[in-house]
């Protein structure tokens, strides 16, 4: 009987709250129609083509046995610091470059392709999960805090974090990999390299044309998803705020925040941003009378976080292969917590040393050219990034008909 009730009373809780948050959107649509736009403005200008490129070429690259070929050099890296195959490298290289959530899209497919280990997927998926520069250093830095020069302090934790969360995750499932049979290791060889980019390209044995229409494809129907997603949890975030539970919520945070000194007036907003990265980053830049040590403090562990919608959008893809959720999520909490502490000690060396009040934005872009390329990428999406965006979908719709036809 009691294993009956189990399920049954998950079922009535979720269709309570989801017709509690139906119901919500029914009596304010306005704000609900308002937020599913910016969430649409967000996705269509700068994530569709930010991510996009990234999607193909690692599709083709998985396809023509680059992958393969990568996991074979890396592998006495990757191996000894992380546990993890060499193959791994790509996914981590991919998911700093591209941000989130490729780092969970390509551990999937790296399963479902068995070049690596349920555990081993699980120890990747927890560390490979990152933003990209472009939004770390052009939204976050330059767009909420309008201050350029806390990208170098920002991404430097960011990153730090994350390879220590690997370094972590290490230790992950050493009892239950050892009870089973270990893969064979590889040696660093260029030519073992290339005559297992060999195989696997003749494995696939597609042709580049049909290679790059089927990457297109996969690329468009991932971030379609992703974007479904952001619309998703935007809607969430303003329904919660209307009925006031953000407020109720973020006055218990203020409690514990209380504890470390934090302003409690952070503490809406951290909320905000445990549901979605880019809202409750703007929330925690825009609360007035507080210390921007305090501020990027909170930003930094969001980051890590990830946000439950980055999440939802991780577990969708793990889902897809024998990957369990629950090592990704103790991989978020670990990097928003060591980002939070490297946040704390390098505060000093990297930002208050040189910086005692917020620089013009201007006068830091001119004295840093590698910063400014992330902001004039930044720029570039947010003025063209929807005509590549709708481009790229009537792309997708031809190429769907094709198929059918």
């Amino acid at each position: 009987m009691n294993k009956r009730m189990g399920p049954k009373m998950k079922t009535l809780l979720y269709a309570i709250i989801i017709t509690f948050i139906g119901f919500s959107i029914i009596i304010s649509p306005n704000d609900s129609v308002s937020a599913a736009l910016n969430g649409v403005k967000m996705w269509g200008e700068v994530v569709f083509p930010s991510l996009f490129p990234f999607f193909v070429i690692s599709e083709i690259m998985i396809g023509i046995g680059i992958v393969n070929f990568v996991g074979i050099l890396l592998e006495p890296f990757m191996r000894p610091l992380f546990r993890v195959p060499g193959a791994g490298g790509f996914v981590l290289a991919m998911g700093m470059a591209s941000g989130f959530p490729a780092g969970a899209k390509f551990t999937a497919r790296l399963r479902q392709e068995k070049q690596i280990t349920a555990i081993e997927a699980e120890r990747l998926s927890a560390f490979t999960n990152s933003s990209n520069p472009l939004f770390l250093s052009g939204a976050i830095a330059v767009g909420f805090f309008h201050n350029v020069a806390l990208s170098l302090l920002i991404m430097t934790c960011h990153y730090l974090s994350n390879l220590f969360v690997g370094i972590t995750m290490r230790f992950y499932g050493k009892r239950e990999e050892n009870s089973k049979t270990k893969r064979p290791h590889h040696t660093a060889s260029l030519k073992l390299a290339f005559e297992q980019m060999h195989q696997k390209r003749l494995n696939d044995n597609r042709t580049l044309g049909r290679l790059l229409g089927d990457s297109v494809n996969s690329a468009i129907q991932t971030l379609l998803m992703v974007g479904g997603f952001i619309i998703l949890f935007s809607v969430l975030n303003n329904v919660l705020s209307i009925i006031n539970i953000t407020d109720a919520i973020g006055t218990m945070i203020g409690v514990f925040f209380s504890i470390f000194t934090i302003p409690a007036e952070l503490s809406p907003a951290f909320f905000a941003g445990l549901l979605e990265i880019t809202n409750g980053a703007q929330q925690i830049s825009e609360t007035a009378d507080v210390s921007l040590f305090y501020q990027v403090l909170l930003v930094s562990f969001i980051l890590g976080f990830n946000g439950f919608s980055i999440q939802a959008q991780a577990a969708t893809f793990l889902a897809q292969a024998d990957i369990r959720f629950w090592p990704f999520f103790i991989g978020r909490v670990l990097h928003g917590t060591y980002a939070m502490v490297f946040t704390a000690i390098l505060w000093k060396p990297l930002y208050a040393a040189h910086h005692d009040s917020n620089p013009p934005v201007i006068s830091w872009i001119n004295q840093q050219e590698s910063i400014n390329m992330f902001i004039n990428l930044w720029e570039i999406f947010v003025k063209y990034g929807s005509f590549i965006t709708l481009f790229s979908i009537f792309f997708f719709i031809i190429y769907q008909l094709k198929i059918i036809k």
